[in-house]
Order: C-alpha cells, then structure tokens, then sequence
C-alpha cells in the first residue's frame, strides 16, 4: 500500500529540435516532491487521447502549472489578438487538457493546486475571462518580470497582496492581512468564473487568489509562483503542505473504499 499521494503535474506541448515533446519545469516537480512529499506524475497534453476519468482514477492530487503559453482567447469567447497574445505563445493541445481535466477533477472531488497559467485555467474553466495585457490596461500596473534581470530577481518579491478575510489563503498564512509574492505573468483575470471566490488582490485591485467555493477538496489557484524557492517562504511552504495534506486525504480515502469493495 502506498505511504505517499501521487500528484500529477500538467506538461505543455512544445517541440524540442524537431520532435513534439511534453515538459513540465523541474521546480514544479521539486515543490511536490520536497513540499508536498508526494510522487510526482507529469501529465502529457493528449487531449481526449488520456480521458480525465482514467487520469483521475490514478493519481490523488493534481498540479496545473505555469507556462511561457497563454490560453487560446476563444477558450473564453474572444478574439485573438496577436500583438498580445501570439501564436507563438499558445498551446492548444495544453488547453485540450488542462480545462477538461481541471473541470472533472472539481466535480470528483481530487485536489487542485493552480498556479499562474493554471490559475487562469481555474477562471477560464468557471466561466470567466482574462486580459490579454493587463499592462495596457488603464489602471492596472505592469505585472511582467523584466526578462534581462537574473532569474533569481525575476522570481523575486516584487509587491504585496491583500488577503481577503477568512478565506483559505488567509488561513494558510496564519492570519495574516497581507503577504508579499512574485508576479511574472502579462494576462490576468478579467471576468471572475462563477462559483469563484477571490482569496487575494493585488494593490491595483487585480484578483491574485482565488478558492472555488463549493469544492468537495483542496481547490486553490495563485497568479503567483510560490514553487520558487518554496521552503524559504512561510505562504509558499504552507500552500504546498496543505495541498500534499488533502492529497493524501484523497488517497487514504480510495484506499479505504478499495478495502471496502
């Protein structure tokens, strides 16, 4: 019998030299591994190819990751515009995956950690829409990392957030009122999906948090980073340590039907 939850992370499709190939960052991997003690799975872009019943009927958890791609605009009915969100940074066969999986893994109650792209999927799976550019935006700040900085200041702690009163989030920080994190990210929401519920913003009023409200499990998404660097920051290591809690919920409670059966 397993002693640790298997989590599996969603990959982007993208092509290396002349081969399709799938890819998931190593960070993401390691903040699973060492902050949620769970065994990591990466999750191909297959599309209806690995139905999300069969997915969700292995593994106990599941990580929607970041990503250089953006979804597809029409994913939530609008129009393509290439001067903000090119060709060349979306990934269809991701969004094939990730919003029908996402989608199944509420309903069936599998834990559900979303972070950047992912938690855009979150929105985008509720019903909500996204800026394409939030810095052309008027009122919004620019939320882009400066791409000729070290990585290690791009990923750093760049303004703080607001956390809303009572939410999970605001638990998971001890009670906190605020909390300070990364942002590298050009799309934001726009439209909250129904059935959302906004766990922190940004001092430009920009949703960075949110919690579906009904969820059976586990269901956080963060426009932030927080696997960067995870064990040095108390918001990071809390997020990753509750969701590998509810993923081994998750498992004990098949393992027990399966005992039952």
């Amino acid at each position: 019998m397993r002693t640790k939850p298997v989590v599996g992370i969603s990959a982007d499709r993208t092509t290396i030299g002349h081969h399709p190939s799938h890819v998931v960052g190593e960070k993401y991997i390691a903040a699973i591994v060492d902050g949620s003690h769970a065994l990591a799975m990466l999750l191909p872009a297959l599309g209806e190819r690995q139905p999300a019943k069969e997915v969700l009927s292995i593994v106990d958890g599941l990580l929607f990751t970041g990503s250089y791609s953006n979804i597809e605009p029409h994913r939530y009915g609008d129009e393509p515009n290439d001067a903000n969100t090119p060709a060349t940074l979306r990934d269809p066969a991701r969004d094939a995956t990730t919003l029908a999986l996402m989608r199944a893994a509420v309903a069936a109650g599998v834990p559900v950690l979303a972070l950047c792209r992912g938690f855009q999927e979150m929105n985008v799976v509720f019903g909500g829409t996204l800026h394409q550019s939030v810095h052309a935006m008027a009122g919004f700040n620019d939320h882009r990392e400066n791409k000729e900085d070290s990585v290690d200041v791009q990923y750093a702690a760049s303004h703080s957030i607001s956390l809303t009163q009572g939410g999970v989030l605001q638990r998971l920080a001890g009670g906190a009122n605020e909390a300070r994190v990364n942002s590298l990210h050009a799309q934001g929401i726009k439209r909250l999906g129904a059935g959302l519920a906004i766990e922190a913003t940004a001092p430009d009023g920009l949703i960075e948090a949110v919690s579906v409200k009904d969820a059976r499990a586990f269901a956080l998404g963060v426009q932030w980073h927080p696997e960067w660097k995870h064990a040095s920051d108390a918001l990071s290591s809390a997020i990753f340590h509750a969701f590998g809690e509810a993923c081994r919920e998750h498992m004990r409670s098949k393992q027990s039907e399966n005992n039952h059966a």
